[in-house]
């Protein structure tokens, strides 16, 4: 993984290669920004140790406030991202675009994919316009029954 921190300009926000010691840090971001769908322990020390997974973090004062992780799938030529989230303080702000362009850009698939609740419109309207397109819908997926719209981005 690169281990490159990334500034952005106008912005205190710095992007960095995640791991394992930030578990707890992840851990409470996945709590604010899904609060039905959080993942279990074993999950999210899997997505910072696997591999085969790319994650990355931002940070604000040593603050977490982004997460994205992409599991790469090489005989399938395809990528997923298996999770991004941007603390709502600083949603609107283009950090979510950011994190998932560097994850994209380090998976080096052909193809990702990535799911999201299909009442979630903003974050459909950041992945429109990063490129991704619908392709299948997935009933029941999230609790409280709701669907996940299923998308895709050819690189």
């Amino acid at each position: 993984m690169n281990s490159k921190i990334v500034k952005i300009p106008g912005s205190r926000v710095e992007i960095s290669p995640a791991s394992w010691r930030d578990l707890n840090a992840a851990r409470q971001l996945e709590k604010i920004c899904f609060p039905q769908d959080g993942w279990p322990i074993l999950d999210m020390i899997g997505v910072l140790t696997f591999p085969q997974t790319v994650r990355y973090k931002a940070t604000l004062d040593d603050n977490m406030v982004g997460f994205v992780a992409g599991e790469i799938r090489r005989i399938q030529s395809t990528a997923w991202i298996a999770t991004i989230s941007v603390h709502p303080d600083l949603r609107g702000e283009g950090l979510g675009s950011k994190l998932l362009k560097l994850c994209e850009n380090e998976m080096g698939m052909p193809k990702i994919k990535l799911s999201v609740r299909v009442s979630n419109q903003k974050a459909i309207e950041m992945y429109r316009r990063n490129g991704y397109v619908d392709v299948g819908r997935w009933e029941n997926y999230y609790k409280g029954k709701e669907d996940a719209l299923v998308m895709e981005k050819l690189m």
